[in-house]
């Protein structure tokens, strides 16, 4: 299922992701890409986008695609994905047009299968992002691992 539309609709409100105007390109099959132009308020030293922006933008791929496994409308209803640790590793200066990518792994699809199907209320999965500027050079990549939860519903 394409999930583009709902990702759009969770992840662009977030005000951090609308603070650093991020964008949600594609959210199908397991894998997102999201991207942002750097904005001037959110550089660092050397003109190029600050940590915190790049730990932003690798969440909101990471979370994008978990919102990508979504196999029916509705399976997200209740979802909550909650970061429980990040990795990030700085590879080049971040400047202009950034896209960050992530697809899940085997057994990131099967724990989330679990709660999006309701077979059960709890997940723990890791997610891979790489972050590409404007020359498709990888400036930088970084991990996530996940809490998924559903809550109850009232």
């Amino acid at each position: 299922m394409d999930a583009t539309a709902l990702a759009r609709s969770l992840l662009e409100p977030v005000p951090v992701h609308r603070t650093a105007g991020i964008q949600v390109l594609r959210a199908a099959d397991c894998a997102a890409e999201v991207a942002l132009d750097t904005p001037c308020g959110l550089t660092g030293v050397i003109g190029g986008l600050h940590s915190s922006g790049l730990i932003a933008l690798l969440d909101a791929a990471g979370l994008a695609a978990v919102v990508a496994a979504v196999g029916a409308p509705g399976e997200f209803d209740g979802v909550v994905p909650l970061g429980a640790a990040a990795t990030v590793e700085f590879l080049a200066p971040a400047r202009g047009r950034l896209v960050a990518s992530c697809a899940l792994g085997e057994s990131a699809r099967r724990a989330l299968r679990e709660v999006l199907s309701g077979a059960g209320d709890r997940a723990r999965l890791a997610t891979v992002a790489e972050i590409r500027d404007a020359t498709g050079a990888v400036v930088c990549r970084g991990g996530f691992d996940w809490s998924v939860r559903r809550v109850s519903r009232a």
